[in-house]
């Protein structure tokens, strides 16, 4: 799984989902991408299954680039610990995603093998996704 090998501040804060993306928004690396249409974090598990999807279907042939990293850290509490007592450790790492950011991007395919295998990786995010070509 996508994790950070080293962090300046080990927790975050939580902040809010809000705007547009502002960088990240348009197909850089491939030919097709997967674009995301609403904001949410997205977990390493999930982008990890995504990947898996995607490289499944398209076999040996095409390249794909992730064009987000998991690098904001979450953190839980134990179970039946009392309120107070300080933040708890991290448990895990988010991608923040807003609306119109690139998530993957794919290059060496025809038009359709691309889109089907974008779609089943959009089956796999907790976000709606659409599918844009670079033309």
């Amino acid at each position: 799984m996508l994790m950070p090998k080293k962090t300046k501040f080990r927790k975050s804060h939580k902040r809010k989902k809000g705007g547009k993306a502002t960088r990240m928004n348009k197909v850089s690396f491939g030919s097709y991408g997967l674009k995301s249409m609403e904001a949410c974090w997205v977990n390493s598990r999930q982008i990890e299954a995504a990947r898996k999807v995607v490289t499944r279907y398209i076999k040996k042939g095409g390249k794909i680039w992730i064009r987000i990293f998991p690098d904001k850290s979450v953190t839980q509490k134990g179970g039946e610990i009392p309120m107070g007592k300080g933040k708890g450790s991290v448990d895990h790492y988010v991608a923040v995603v807003k609306p119109g950011m690139m998530l993957f991007e794919m290059e060496g395919l025809d038009e359709k093998t691309a889109k089907e295998a974008l779609i089943m990786a959009a089956y796999k995010l907790p976000i709606k996704c659409k599918f844009v070509s670079k033309h």
